[in-house]
């Protein structure tokens, strides 16, 4: 394994560990000291979770078991409700200092376990929303006009399904679930801008079966994203490959007349790769085009190659609070939805599925219809 890889696992970890802290820390200040015996049992337990998920990742990415997925999808859930008792207890003490500041409450001391109790069955309750809220899979309408379009492309749909993240936590039955909401909705193509899979070992041609049921009449076409590359990409567009997806990696097609583009996810990452691709492929000014790139980035190279409309996921549009905010410092209007950028349109999914906490806290799982106008 290469050093920064590791470098990043341990200051991962080293977060995790100092969180479980924080959280325990914060517990028991607020509800004084336990029996020793519950006392040891918090903190073993604490220790065992704060290992869970780097352990459970680690392990996904080399094996494939009904153990190993029950183990992901468990330190998952926790991660999750991690990010919320850690809001819940940095509340908690926002809360005290202000309460002993304003000097309103007396006998301060007998409302800390109420003010901890509070905040963290609030921090439960936002996760369990969370999880339900992930699996209510959204579609959205979104029309789009593009110069240049060629006539038979009017009125025909398009399907985004970005970010699926097949895998442990979204398996095969997610797979059907989106193949059926898709089918119903008779695309007329299907785009797929990057992580189908989540990167972890798993049987992608068992997983992306059900997707073959959509069957548009122009085809399905998919381009990396981070999580085909972090994984053996290889393995993942073989299997795509052999199904009858049309994988691009920085290369164009064109489909009754409308040029449709993708570039891998490693190359989308350096300008001076990604601008000789595109300034490569001459695209006509006046002729309408589709770049499927995972990332929202680089767009005024694309916009300067003459890219008409990039399609692209990889944000979640945060996908778990207090993440939203900091996605949209990052990525700002082109975290999420249809935007304009000069003139290239770039629309932004949110995806159909999660990554890390199976939950959606402030941002709503959706596959996207586009209908060229």
């Amino acid at each position: 394994m290469k050093a920064w890889p590791v470098l990043g696992i341990v200051c991962m970890q080293a977060i995790l560990l100092l969180a479980h802290g924080f959280i325990y820390h914060t517990w028991v200040a607020f509800w004084g000291n336990a029996d020793p015996a519950a006392n040891l049992a918090l903190r073993a337990a604490l220790v065992v979770l704060a290992f869970s998920f780097i352990v459970a990742a680690l392990l996904s990415f080399s094996f494939s078991s009904p153990l190993v997925t029950a183990i992901y999808r468990i330190a998952a859930v926790w991660l999750g409700l991690l990010n919320f008792f850690f809001l819940a207890a940095c509340l908690s003490w926002l809360v005290w200092f202000a309460l002993r500041l304003s000097g309103l409450a007396p006998g301060l001391a007998a409302y800390r376990p109420l003010i901890a109790a509070v905040l963290f069955a609030l921090a439960l309750g936002a996760g369990v929303y969370g999880l339900v809220n992930a699996r209510w899979i959204r579609v959205r309408h979104v029309a789009v006009t593009l110069p240049g379009l060629p006539e038979g492309w009017r009125g025909r749909t398009a399907l985004l399904l970005s970010d699926l993240h097949l895998g442990n936590v979204n398996g095969l039955h997610f797979s059907r679930r989106i193949a059926a909401m898709a089918s119903r909705l008779e695309p007329d193509i299907v785009f797929l801008p990057g992580d189908i899979f989540d990167g972890t070992k798993a049987d992608p041609g068992r997983l992306t079966a059900p997707l073959l049921k959509i069957d548009p009449p122009l085809g399905i076409y998919f381009s990396t994203g981070n999580h085909e590359e972090y994984g053996d990409e290889a393995y993942y567009t073989e299997a795509l490959v052999q199904a009858g997806i049309r994988v691009l990696t920085n290369e164009r097609v064109t489909v009754d007349g409308l040029h449709i583009v993708g570039v891998s996810y490693g190359d989308s990452g350096y300008p001076i790769r990604l601008r000789a691709f595109l300034q490569g492929l001459d695209l006509v000014e006046g002729q309408a085009s589709i770049l499927l790139s995972h990332v929202p980035s680089r767009l005024p190279i694309a916009e300067q190659a003459g890219v008409s409309l990039q399609l692209s996921g990889h944000t979640h549009g945060g996908q778990v609070f207090p993440f939203t905010w900091f996605t949209r410092r990052a990525f700002g209007k082109f975290t999420y939805g249809l935007q304009q950028f000069g003139a290239l349109q770039v629309y932004t999914s949110s995806g159909a599925g999660t990554w890390g906490p199976p939950m959606r806290v402030g941002t709503h799982p959706e596959i996207v219809l586009l209908r060229f106008e």
